[in-house]
């Protein structure tokens, strides 16, 4: 059973930067994929990253020029680093692995 657990959301000022973590445990599969979502109040689950199992990287575009997505095997951890934060980022920030998922970490951008 593969689980998922988020680290480093937080509390930070307009034009900050959070690091969030994505740590997976469990049998993880060849050609993984492993994706950033994210939930704002009364919002859809939105898209924000996705890095794949041979390097290949999608951004949404509220992600692209800000936030960068990477990944450590050895400690099969993700990692989303966030920077120039915007109130807008505000939500619940989910990991995905294929079709597992994190229980989700809060960020919160104060204006």
């Amino acid at each position: 059973q593969v689980q998922l657990v988020e680290s480093g959301g937080g509390l930070v000022q307009t034009g900050g930067s959070l690091r969030l973590s994505c740590a997976a445990s469990g049998p993880t599969s060849a050609t993984y994929v492993m994706s950033w979502f994210r939930q704002a109040p009364g919002k859809e689950r939105e898209f924000v990253a996705q890095i794949r199992w041979n390097n290949v990287i999608f951004y949404g575009d509220s992600a692209k020029g800000r936030f960068t997505i990477s990944r450590d095997n050895a400690k099969k951890t993700m990692y989303l680093q966030m920077n120039s934060l915007k109130p807008e980022d505000t939500a619940v920030y989910y990991c995905k692995l294929d079709s597992y998922w994190g229980q989700g970490t809060q960020v919160t951008v104060s204006s």
